[in-house]
């Protein structure tokens, strides 16, 4: 098949998409933010005065979420190499999350307090190459793990989506290094052929 058709044929799906609709109707600006939802509602990973990091912000689906959530009874602070138009009661930084400066700028701007929780919906740009996309994308997690494990808090929360296939074993048990428990979610807006998943480690253990 050409790319071409493929392109329509995602295209098509992506239009009549269940939660694309609701996300256009609702005003949200993805899908993925029904994904954060049902997670947030199953783990009760929000309370009041919660101080809450996004890696890989853009285009902004999961801070809306969040600070609706919140509503002004809490902090979200945001990170994407991309632009991202601003979200109400969201912060939003532009830089590589995995540079010391940027770090450097979120402790600053946490108030030099540590986070509560840590969102990560980030993927790398893909090429089409599965063995090469699955390689980028965990290069892109274990940056994101390192990074929550520098601005949490002990008790803290890390939330992040990976794919299952190569590279997922060996993640997942970088992550049970890292916390004191792991568990897995499929939240019923992933697509069910998607490989998708999320996972959420709670409690460091250093």
């Amino acid at each position: 098949m050409k790319r071409s058709a493929k392109t329509h044929i995602w295209h098509q799906r992506h239009v009549n998409d269940h939660y694309v609709q609701l996300a256009t109707k609702a005003g949200y600006r993805s899908r993925a933010a029904f994904k954060l939802m049902e997670i947030l509602e199953k783990d009760r990973l929000l309370r009041s005065g919660i101080r809450v990091v996004d890696l890989g912000s853009a285009p902004g689906g999961w801070c809306q979420v969040v600070s609706e959530r919140l509503q002004g009874q809490g902090s979200v602070l945001a990170i994407d190499l991309l632009p991202m138009e601003p979200v109400k009661g969201v912060e939003f930084v532009q830089g590589d999350f995995s540079s010391e400066a940027v770090l450097d700028d979120f402790l600053l701007r946490l108030g030099g307090h540590p986070a509560d929780l840590v969102l990560s919906d980030i993927a790398p740009n893909l090429t089409g190459v599965l063995l090469s996309d699955q390689a980028k994308s965990y290069a892109l997690a274990e940056m994101a793990l390192d990074f929550a494990q520098g601005v949490l808090r002990p008790e803290g929360a890390f939330l992040i989506k990976v794919f299952q296939g190569a590279g997922f074993e060996d993640f997942l048990r970088q992550m049970r290094g890292v916390f004191k428990g792991v568990v897995s979610r499929k939240p019923k807006a992933s697509r069910d052929e998607s490989t998708e998943v999320y996972l959420l480690g709670r409690g460091l253990r250093h």
